[in-house]
């Protein structure tokens, strides 16, 4: 709207209709989460169509596998740069510049936006948490919603007296101000006393060559309270000892998920992003994925 740009809405997203649209309608930029993206490009290996007209696509909500930006770049001809941000900051926060490399947009959100702040701070009591360390991600900005309707209590909680909008999102921040989104406050594993992030093991994961897509979710055990479970979208049965190994060249052994199941699609919201809660009440009744030895 602020570019005085046509804007196309889909009420429910379906990939042959999202590539047909943007084939009619000539669409330059659009946001789409990974699952959508493969979705989109499953579809176009169907039933090709001129995605000449895109220059840019947004995506976040979810890790970006090395695999789908080469895949966006040389299948759609265009930019795949990950973001983050939320519907409270009207919404984007973080983006990353159209420079940014592959690893730049796989680990991380990109940069603050201009004449937006972000600062990470300490879930317990609020502070400034220094260069590299793990806290809530909050943004200050005008894009920062006046409040939720009618409920002052939620807009309290989430607003603080020094007007930071607190994200519910944990993450770092480095020296060139990339920020690193680690997981969910509600989603994080508190096994055995520690604390884990999914986030950062799903990054991990998504960039083993037989992990198509991957969500880490909390199972309960009575040892360790809870215990951590890699639910993967792959074309293969991968090997979980392999698997195993690869994790600990990147990851500390008690990060490394014990459990591993190979799934053949995640429930998905109405955006699409990942449903944990149902993938972890599937799983526990039984009914969801193989379990891998």
């Amino acid at each position: 709207l602020q570019a005085a740009c046509k804007m196309l809405l889909i009420k429910r997203f379906d990939a042959d209709v999202f590539a047909r649209l943007i084939e009619e309608q000539r669409i330059t930029t659009c946001f789409a989460v990974p699952t959508m993206l493969f979705n989109l490009l499953e579809s176009l290996d169907k039933t090709p169509r001129d995605m000449s007209s895109l220059e840019v696509i947004t995506t976040g909500g979810a890790p970006v596998p090395p695999d789908l930006v080469r895949r966006v770049r040389d299948d759609l001809g265009c930019q795949l740069l990950s973001a983050f941000g939320q519907t409270e900051h009207s919404p984007m926060i973080c983006l990353n510049p159209v420079k940014a490399t592959v690893e730049q947009i796989v680990e991380t959100a990109g940069q603050p936006l201009p004449q937006t702040e972000v600062s990470i701070r300490s879930t317990g009591d609020n502070r400034m948490l220094p260069i590299g360390e793990v806290g809530e991600i909050c943004a200050r900005s005008y894009a920062v919603m006046i409040g939720y309707n009618n409920n002052p209590e939620a807009t309290t909680a989430s607003i603080d007296d020094d007007d930071w909008l607190h994200t519910g999102d944990l993450g770092t921040m480095d020296a060139q101000g990339f920020v690193r989104v680690t997981g969910r406050v509600k989603d994080m594993i508190i096994r055995g006393g520690e604390n884990h992030f999914p986030a950062e093991i799903e990054a991990v994961l998504v960039t083993h060559p037989e992990v198509s897509q991957v969500a880490v979710v909390g199972l309960p055990d009575e040892k360790w309270g809870e215990i951590i479970a890699a639910f993967m979208l792959s074309d293969t049965s991968p090997d979980v000892a392999d698997l195993r190994a690869y994790c600990r060249l990147h990851l500390s052994a008690q990060k490394t998920p014990s459990v591993w199941v190979h799934v053949p699609d995640f429930p998905l919201t109405g955006s699409g992003k990942v449903q944990k809660f149902t993938i972890r009440e599937q799983y526990l009744t039984g009914n969801y994925g193989e379990a891998l030895a």
